[in-house]
């Protein structure tokens, strides 16, 4: 059979970050889509056209899409019974030993299953353990009486997006596909050239595509703690971590180059700080102990705190004691230039603050300011200078793009004298150290 048709209607189960990002760009490339999520507030949003995932472009691109008719949105997952392709984005969350937490994607194959029709293409995005494809998804979508790889497509194709740049990666990144045999991979080649345009990278499993997208949010923590500890050391030797690693960078090895990341002051999202555990768990169950994931999350998970300790330090080097000084912290979210605070690691460097009795202020252009004052438990500033008015130190911990205009003379002007810059992923070049130095201001951060 061939699986989806020339002109394929889509849905997709689960409207998180990557099922809105996927559908909404499908409905601006003309493709009908039919977003279904259980969450009643949430689709009820979408139709009034808000959009609650913190992705550049997104809000504007729904905007684009809303009275074309090619997004709906529906808690019903009779939706299903018109689709040509099922692309399931559920959530796959792990538990405190790593083990995947298969309830939202049970109770998604089971929706599916009992509206799947023949010719069907089936696709699982969702970050799972090996073998999750073949032995759970497959068992419960051939509750239908139908069978996979001969009456509908089934394929996982891992989602890989970077926040900040998902909506141009949709459109350029190479999709992983692991289909259930020739006939399932065929039909997903072909849904994502002919929707995307994008070229694949079919692998002759569900399994293996399954290892490749745990294998890279593996490989990615770890580098991060390796950058981590090399900054630790960089600091030791009172030497730059951006010296070290570019000029270690440059050394070609096989194909490529030596490529360590940049040091941060932790990892957050909803990826890196699962995953790793979840391949772990998935190994020790077949009996294969990865070393390198415990100690590579062990490392990620105390730089919050190590961050904390670096800030209390220096402050009490400028004859500032810790406990009653005034910390500005610019950008709470996981990462740059996303307003996304999925497991950030600012929390933690928040917290440990606190507890040396610093009072801290918030200001992230960026983030929603309700959802920081729940996640925080602190009202945010309006503006920055609201937040940087009689700081001892200003922590720069979201590189956001809007700090990289920071005019440093009025910072000096409003701060309190001393006040330490600290740098948590701004990663100041030379020229602006050399410049806050001459104005007065103390300049610290990871590794440098």
């Amino acid at each position: 059979m061939r699986f989806v048709s020339d002109s394929p209607r889509v849905a997709v189960i689960g409207f998180g970050y990557v099922g809105s990002c996927l559908g909404v760009t499908l409905a601006e490339l003309g493709v009908p889509v039919v977003a279904v999520d259980d969450d009643a507030s949430l689709v009820e949003r979408l139709r009034a056209g808000e959009c609650p995932i913190p992705e550049p472009g997104l809000a504007e691109a729904l905007g684009r899409v809303r009275d074309t008719g090619l997004l709906t949105f529906t808690t019903d997952h009779d939706a299903v019974r018109d689709a040509d392709v099922v692309v399931i984005t559920v959530g796959t969350p792990v538990d405190e030993d790593g083990a995947l937490l298969t309830g939202a994607l049970e109770q998604a194959c089971v929706q599916v299953a009992a509206r799947i029709r023949p010719g069907c293409l089936v696709i699982l995005k969702s970050t799972v353990s090996p073998g999750t494809t073949t032995n759970l998804v497959i068992p419960l979508l051939e509750g239908s009486g139908l069978r996979a790889e001969r009456d509908f497509g089934l394929s996982f194709c891992p989602e890989r997006l970077a926040e900040g740049a998902a909506l141009a990666q949709l459109r350029t990144l190479p999709i992983i596909v692991g289909g259930r045999g020739p006939a399932s991979t065929a039909a997903t080649v072909r849904f994502w050239a002919d929707t995307l345009g994008t070229a694949t990278h079919p692998l002759p499993s569900p399994e293996a595509a399954e290892v490749a997208k745990l294998a890279t949010n593996w490989w990615i923590d770890a580098n991060i703690a390796i950058a981590n500890e090399v900054a630790q050391l960089c600091a030791a030797f009172d030497v730059d971590v951006l010296d070290v690693l570019g000029a270690t960078n440059q050394l070609p090895k096989g194909d490529r180059h030596v490529n360590i990341l940049l040091p941060s002051i932790g990892v957050g999202g909803s990826c890196l700080v699962k995953d790793p555990w979840m391949v772990w768990r998935a190994a020790r169950d077949r009996g294969v102990e990865l070393r390198t994931v415990p100690v590579s999350r062990g490392v990620n998970d105390g730089m919050p705190e190590h961050t904390a300790r670096l800030i209390g330090a220096e402050l009490a080097g400028l004859g500032v004691p810790p406990a009653g000084a005034v910390v500005a912290v610019l950008g709470v979210s996981f990462k740059n230039d996303t307003g996304d605070l999925r497991n950030t690691p600012v929390a933690g460097v928040v917290e440990a603050l606190r507890a040396q009795g610093c009072a801290v202020r918030l200001f992230d252009p960026l983030a929603d300011a309700e959802e920081v004052r729940a996640r925080f438990g602190i009202r945010p500033t309006a503006t920055l200078e609201d937040a940087v008015d009689g700081a001892h130190c200003v922590a720069v911990l979201a590189g956001h793009r809007p700090f990289h205009d920071l005019d440093l003379a009025v910072l000096r002007a409003r701060a309190a004298h001393p006040c330490l810059v600290f740098d948590g992923r701004r990663y100041f070049p030379k020229a602006d150290i050399e410049e806050m130095r001459r104005l007065g201001l103390r300049y610290r951060g990871i590794g440098r």
